[in-house]
């Protein structure tokens, strides 16, 4: 099942993860410079928050879309496996 979200929803969620992307490149960078592991840890947390973020609000902008059968041709998802999808974020 596809994921049908509105296209300011979708455009803002790939900015904030080309954003991450950025930032781990930076990371890498970091590490391959030497750089202090205060600095580097520092970054890579700041990474690890954005896509947490943006993990959450892409499975929230789904939500209806997993609560019910958009297309017809796919049950809904359950309690449960609304559950792990959230907690395999955590």
């Amino acid at each position: 099942m596809g994921m049908a979200v509105d296209e300011e929803s979708m455009q803002s969620e790939l900015n904030r993860l080309r954003r991450a992307q950025g930032q781990l490149s930076g990371v890498i960078a970091m590490i391959e410079a030497g750089r202090d592991c205060k600095d580097v840890v520092t970054q890579l947390a700041a990474v690890s928050r954005a896509l947490d973020r943006a993990g959450f609000k892409i499975v929230a902008s789904g939500m209806p879309q997993c609560m019910a059968a958009a297309d017809g041709t796919a049950p809904p998802m359950t309690e449960a496996e609304l559950e792990k999808l959230f907690l395999a974020l955590a």
